[in-house]
């Protein structure tokens, strides 16, 4: 069975030349499903990872628009929906320099399995553009926006495609693209989720991500008879997704130490709470993506220019900044540092070499398909809001999100030793999620 993963591995990466974040994704998760492809003869003849590997459908476009010094630009804009088996695509919209179709296909990858583990009724897509929002103006972002939508509108609708946000894509970049969606098609419908409160937003989202993650590091921590209470934290990010979580731990007693940014990471004695978590919007809102200012004005605060936060003891380790922030060096300084639980806030935030070693060492390991799910789940959430015209109250939503990510962890953590795993919830969570969207693509036949 080895060889036959290693089969579909290989197609995956003769198919996708140079794109090794796919890569990664695929051999992470497909090394996973051996057993279980061995106890369901039925899905290799389907062909079902074969279907699930290649996108139904990725389109790639050009984005013109015109600068305050009217210079025209262009950037490339994508869209990947990539399986439609269980739901319409869901997905967020990232803008960023480093967005290129092999980060698009990985994200849209993970995003069917995390999406299935929801329990929810939405499929995997992903897309954005390789558009960087810092140091623009709000016009500027508003002509992108705008010129990206006119060619997105055609391929997406509340029934077929609902993207959200993801990182550069904040309420305001919603906000601009939901208003040229509504002018092109003469139609308010929730055909994105993340807007705001006042035209159909879900309260409660910003947090979202973050109070998931929290929810679910703490599940995490009572299978071994553990709670959050006086724990350390050590929290890479500082954006909404790292506010939600610092917020949330908080609330549940725990101390979180550490904030970071492209710039370096803050190291704070005292613990990050207060209105020091409230800095933490005033840093993101500033749009100079930098927390060297927080260690300028808080005193107990140390801000170490160009590093990364994973050399810092702690208790759990919750990387919410972008994919591969933690490699094999950082794994090894966790280690030694005595590190128990790593719980992934962002997407992939693990190079899967450092994956391995820190599951060799016996770390226990949230999955951020898992682990992040909350913010997706809250996007479904308003997707029901809005079909049934209705709203929400906070209360709601947080008693669904809490419930969502207790199920999740137990799916994960009953298909990993259902299959001969233990308590590994990595590969739990891609049995539980591939399990649910292989079972729907067997019963719709060969599409």
């Amino acid at each position: 069975m080895a060889k036959l993963v290693e089969q579909y591995i290989d197609i995956a990466k003769k198919r996708n030349p140079g794109e090794p974040e796919f890569h990664q994704t695929i051999e992470e998760v497909l090394t996973s499903l051996e057993p279980v492809l061995e106890a369901n003869p039925q899905y290799i003849e389907a062909g079902i990872l074969e279907r699930l590997i290649e996108p139904e459908r990725m389109v790639t476009f050009r984005v013109p628009w015109v600068d305050d010094e009217g210079k025209v630009q262009v950037n490339r804009g994508f869209r990947v929906q990539f399986n439609s088996a269980i739901g319409p695509y869901k997905g967020g919209l990232r803008f960023a320099p480093s967005v290129y179709s092999g980060v698009v296909k990985f994200l849209g990858f993970e995003q069917i399995f995390k999406n299935s583990l929801t329990g929810l009724p939405i499929g995997g897509g992903k897309g954005g553009a390789d558009f960087d929002p810092t140091g623009k103006s709000d016009a500027e972002i508003m002509r992108f926006c705008q010129s990206f939508m006119t060619e997105l509108y055609r391929h997406i609708g509340p029934e077929t495609d609902i993207p959200a946000g993801d990182l550069g894509v904040g309420a305001r970049e919603i906000g601009y693209m939901f208003g040229q969606y509504k002018r092109l098609v003469n139609e308010y419908s929730g055909v994105l989720t993340g807007k705001g409160i006042p035209y159909g937003g879900l309260q409660g989202r910003t947090e979202a991500t973050g109070y998931g993650i929290v929810f679910f590091a703490r599940e995490m921590l009572a299978h071994f008879g553990e709670t959050l209470e006086n724990k350390t934290v050590a929290v890479s990010g500082f954006g909404n997704v790292a506010w939600g979580t610092v917020a949330k731990l908080n609330e549940l007693g725990a101390k979180v130490i550490t904030i970071s940014g492209p710039d370096g990471y803050v190291y704070d004695e005292d613990g990050v709470s207060g209105e020091k978590i409230d800095y933490m919007l005033e840093l993101r809102a500033s749009g100079k993506n930098i927390v060297e200012p927080y260690a300028k004005k808080f005193k107990s605060a140390k801000f170490f220019k160009g590093e990364k936060p994973w050399g810092v003891k702690a208790d759990l380790y919750i990387p919410c900044a972008t994919q591969n922030e933690i490699h094999i060096e950082d794994a090894k300084k966790m280690v030694e540092n005595g590190c128990r639980y790593l719980c992934e806030g962002a997407n992939m935030p693990t190079t899967n070499e450092a994956l391995q070693f820190l599951h060799d060492n016996k770390v226990v390991i949230g999955p951020s398909k898992a682990a992040n799910a909350g913010g997706v789940a809250c996007s479904c959430i308003e997707m029901g809001q809005n079909a049934g015209h209705t709203v929400f109250t906070p209360a709601q939503v947080y008693e669904q999100l809490e419930q969502i990510m207790i199920n999740i962890h137990k799916q994960a953590a009953e298909a990993s030793a259902k299959y001969g795993y233990d308590y590994d919830l990595v590969k739990g969570a891609n049995i539980a999620g591939f399990l649910r969207v292989a079972e729907a693509m067997m019963a719709q036949g060969i599409v």
